[in-house]
């Protein structure tokens, strides 16, 4: 998964290896990327573990993660009271294609 902000700054150089200081910092502040697997753990609590198998947060490698989801028609939405950056509550929205 890969969450970032919809303002991230394009890098002067136009390349990925030659950004600056404050580009690298803009970036890496406003998106995190993980992937592993997940587990419906209690479909009456509606909780959901994430085991993060590998992150752009490296703290966050080998962590179980506790989500909790609402299941409304053919939406999956999860749910992060805690995120790493702080501040507010965080969704993650996925929906069925037909």
């Amino acid at each position: 998964m890969i969450i970032m902000r919809a303002t991230l700054p394009k890098f002067a150089s136009n390349s990925r290896v030659k950004e600056t200081a404050e580009e690298n910092q803009a970036v890496v502040q406003g998106s995190i990327a993980y992937f592993g697997k997940y587990a419906v753990v209690d479909e009456k609590d509606q909780t959901v573990n994430l085991t993060m198998e590998g992150s752009t947060f490296p703290n966050w490698d080998g962590e179980v993660q506790k989500r909790i989801m609402t299941v409304t028609g053919d939406e999956l939405k999860l749910i992060n009271p805690t995120p790493s950056i702080g501040g507010g509550t965080n969704y993650v929205v996925w929906k069925r294609i037909k």
